[in-house]
């Protein structure tokens, strides 16, 4: 073997071995390539997920605030529309052309006779305290109250007094028909 012939099996193996080695590390980056493309596929899909929930989330949230919004709206126009009708018949009974006033404090003072004897004080809203001057009957008529019509009635020592004014009567009623009149207005 020549020297000659030497180099060129020593030439032909390292031509070879470089070869394989190119070879080897064109797959090694193709891997790596692969992998890096894997991963990159698996990230985008995970981002791409987490921004169609986190969109959907805020959706959900945009509805709810939105329904709660409406909601919200809803019970202050109720609200607004119960103050107007408690207004609108605190207003009636305070009008002194209130057409059923006269029977009003008749029942009320039929009422007075059953729970107050005759020893007991008339203390009249002054808008109906001539009214009331002719049915106390033998009672004492008092100083003049608030409110929007009719009486307390008192006890001789002012241990009891029995509030007849129109104004306590329809906030006592209206307390307690309120879940009736909400129906009603808005069912």
């Amino acid at each position: 073997m020549t020297l000659e012939t030497l180099a060129q099996d020593i030439a032909k193996s390292a031509e070879a071995e470089a070869s394989a080695m190119m070879d080897a590390a064109n797959e090694e980056a193709k891997a790596i390539l692969a992998e890096a493309n894997s991963k990159a596929d698996a990230i985008r899909t995970e981002a791409s997920s987490r921004t169609e929930r986190e969109a959907s989330q805020i959706a959900r949230e945009v509805v709810a605030s939105a329904r709660q919004a409406n909601q919200k709206e809803i019970l202050v126009a109720r609200r607004k529309v119960l103050d107007e009708t408690l207004q609108a018949a605190s207003d009636e009974l305070g009008n002194p052309k209130f057409s059923g006033r006269a029977s009003l404090l008749k029942s009320l003072m039929s009422k007075a006779d059953k729970i107050g004897g005759d020893d007991y004080t008339v203390r009249p809203v002054e808008l109906d305290r001539k009214a009331l001057s002719e049915l106390a009957g033998k009672r004492k008529v008092g100083e003049s109250i608030d409110g929007l019509g009719g009486f307390v009635l008192e006890a001789p020592d002012g241990s009891v007094s029995y509030d007849m004014r129109f104004d306590t009567l329809l906030h006592t009623s209206w307390s307690e028909q309120l879940a009736e009149m909400n129906s009603i207005l808005f069912d």
